[in-house]
């Protein structure tokens, strides 16, 4: 019924570390998440804790902008990714005159929230369109 998007880009946090929250949370209820990311010790439960916090926020305003009821408590975190930003470039001096690169990573943060009748739409089907292993003609 409500599907909302929020975005972050340029989050000064490494994608690798940015997956491990995201994995967490991806599929449990938004509100669920919300307690997880709370106490979660990583440094990127922060702006994850905020996003998700924001894409709540967007389903609010589409419901009430569609005049349609919606409970906070149902909504379930559909899609959750985390895709490469642009890498800060920096030097730093070494040894004999010898430069060294320091990589400063950036993320670019999305969390899709739905009802869970939105949810159960939006997910794939197994059966269809699925792949069957070819047998092995050896094999008795």
């Amino acid at each position: 019924m409500v599907t909302a998007i929020a975005r972050v880009k340029h989050i000064r946090v490494t994608p690798q570390k940015a997956r491990r929250i995201v994995d967490i949370v991806r599929g449990k209820q938004a509100a669920e998440a919300l307690a997880i990311l709370k106490f979660a010790p990583q440094s990127a439960s922060e702006p994850v804790y905020k996003l998700v916090a924001s894409a709540m926020a967007n389903a609010r305003v589409k419901a009430d902008a569609s005049n349609s009821f919606l409970d906070e408590q149902d909504l379930v975190i559909v899609r959750a990714y985390v895709d490469e930003g642009t890498t800060l470039k920096r030097f730093r001096p070494r040894a004999q005159g010898r430069a060294f690169k320091i990589m400063k990573r950036t993320s670019h943060i999305t969390i899709e929230v739905a009802t869970p009748d939105e949810f159960v739409a939006a997910a794939p089907s197994k059966t269809k369109g699925a792949v069957k292993p070819a047998k092995k003609e050896g094999a008795k």
